[in-house]
């Protein structure tokens, strides 16, 4: 079995009127991210005016890495949304390491269990 990865699930309500530039960003979020050697997975998808991001990171130091690589773009993702809910799964000695850091986003900490990786 692999080693667990850190991941982070925002979801983003877009303001009226403000879903063709919530989806201008997204590819220029994929852009920056590609450039993340800790980064495994990362993904939008959309529900109406929802947007999310599925994104996962080899661990605690690849998550904070890439918050600080799109802080801008995410800065302007707001300007047009809100983060309606966000999610931050993997193991608890990488949670750990993030509570401080990202304690102002209040996010919802979900330990590890257990699972399987292919």
């Amino acid at each position: 079995m692999s080693q667990p990865t850190v991941s982070i699930h925002p979801y983003f309500k877009v303001h009226a009127g403000k879903l063709d530039a919530a989806k201008a960003l997204l590819p220029q979020f994929v852009a920056k991210t590609t450039t993340e050697p800790k980064c495994c997975g990362y993904e939008f998808t959309i529900n109406g005016d929802e947007v999310f991001c599925r994104e996962s990171y080899a661990d605690a130091e690849g998550t904070l890495a890439h918050l600080e690589n799109v802080g801008a773009l995410l800065g302007e993702m707001l300007k047009v949304s809100e983060l309606l809910r966000l999610e931050i799964h993997g193991p608890a000695a990488e949670l750990e390491k993030l509570k401080g850091p990202l304690a102002d986003l209040k996010p919802a900490w979900f330990a590890y269990e257990c699972g399987l990786s292919r």
